[in-house]
């Protein structure tokens, strides 16, 4: 198989063990400059140049891009998958992932843990946003950054409208989020490879800093993730689109709270403390699914006439509730439960014998007339229960 590794950096840790890893598992590898590639656009004709001549052929291409480039390297990512190179994670996911704001909106549709987070654009509506995600102290923090960089704690309401009008003077846009008080000076990095935990430390801050991260001195130690905290961070990636992620989570009073998920995570930190191959482990994940591309279920499964695929909820008053598939007249009806999706676990081609649950999502197949009579009712959609579909 023949790997690219879009890096800036080609000597820096994460680049060269994930080289290295390629060509212990018999891989050609080659490090490319994302800045060094022009994309050309025709008709039935998706190509890329390199330093000014047409790209060879690859299998896959793993990314490797920077805060300061995510536009570029998005565009150049996207190319590779036009041409029908493999994209350990897709184009699409490194953007809404990179966009703090955006990321949070779709991680909030969904049953899982976020600190409460406001976005505002007039100086007189900063107080009440405040207010909203629970008073002082503050985070203020850059839509866009990395490492820590545009992190800041405001102790007061007043200083936090002072920096937010700061910032938004120097056309900054910023969030505001709720503080986590009991995870002061620490969280948690969980590192995810299709799917699962490969590895987790926990971040502690030097000294009185707030900010954990390894890159302002903070200290590493390695963990055992719970479940609840190891489905969280699963979650949190599958959500965005994420096939590997870096998810940084906050011990919250009331369960794990996802900061952020980060598509280019650095391995490091998390390799030296916890002694797992985790670049081997990205390596091995590209060669499965090299093998076994993904397949469009929805497109192949509407292909048929009168038939569709669909996801919906299971009520506490829907009469599916408590019923085992074999019970639940749904075959009967020609309907098919592919998956069951059940507090962020996956349950897949579940048995006749499994008993469905209130809160539970199935994911079906059948006659679109029989799917559409177990849709709920339209109308305002509680949190949690909006039209499921990746986000673009």
């Amino acid at each position: 198989m023949k790997i690219a590794i879009l890096s800036r950096a080609p000597r820096c840790y994460s680049t060269t063990r994930l080289r290295e890893a390629s060509i212990a598992r018999g891989h050609a590898v080659d490090v490319l400059d994302t800045l060094d590639f022009a994309l050309q656009v025709e008709k039935e004709s998706p190509d890329l140049y390199y330093r000014g001549k047409p790209l060879g052929e690859y299998d896959a291409v793993i990314p490797r891009i920077g805060t300061s480039i995510t536009f570029y390297g998005a565009a150049v990512l996207r190319q590779f998958e036009q041409m029908g190179v493999f994209a350990l994670n897709p184009s699409h996911a490194v953007t809404v992932s990179r966009d703090k704001l955006r990321a949070v909106q779709v991680l909030s549709r969904r049953d899982i843990g976020i600190p409460a987070t406001a976005f505002v654009w007039r100086r007189a509506d900063v107080m009440s946003a405040i207010e909203r995600v629970g008073g002082p102290p503050v985070i203020i923090k850059l839509i866009e950054g990395t490492q820590g960089i545009g992190v800041i704690l405001a102790e007061s309401a007043d200083m936090a409208v002072t920096i937010v009008e700061t910032l938004q003077s120097a056309k900054q846009n910023v969030l505001i989020q709720k503080f986590v008080a009991g995870s002061r000076g620490r969280d948690l990095r969980a590192l995810v490879v299709g799917g699962k935990v490969v590895a987790a430390i926990r971040r502690t801050a030097k000294g009185q800093e707030f900010r954990s991260n390894l890159h302002r001195g903070g200290r590493a130690t390695r963990v055992e993730l719970d479940e609840e905290y190891a489905r969280a961070a699963v979650h949190a990636a599958q959500i965005l689109g994420l096939r590997v992620a870096g998810v940084d989570i906050l011990e919250g009073s009331d369960g794990p709270q996802v900061l952020e998920a980060n598509s280019s995570p650095g391995l490091k930190g998390i390799e030296t403390t916890t002694g797992v191959d985790v670049a081997g482990a990205i390596v091995e994940h590209v060669e499965q699914r090299v093998l076994f591309p993904e397949t469009d279920l929805r497109k192949r499964m509407t292909a048929t006439k009168g038939y569709s695929v669909a996801e919906f909820p299971v009520s506490p008053a829907s009469p599916l509730a408590g019923r085992t598939i074999a019970g639940s007249g749904l075959s009967a009806r020609d309907i098919v439960v592919l998956q069951i999706n059940r507090g962020g676990i996956v349950i897949p081609n579940p048995n006749e014998r499994r008993t469905l649950l209130a809160g539970d999502r199935l994911l079906c197949y059948g006659k679109l007339l029989a799917l559409r009579s177990l849709a709920p009712e339209r109308g305002r959609r509680r949190p949690g229960e909006a039209a499921r579909g990746p986000d673009r």
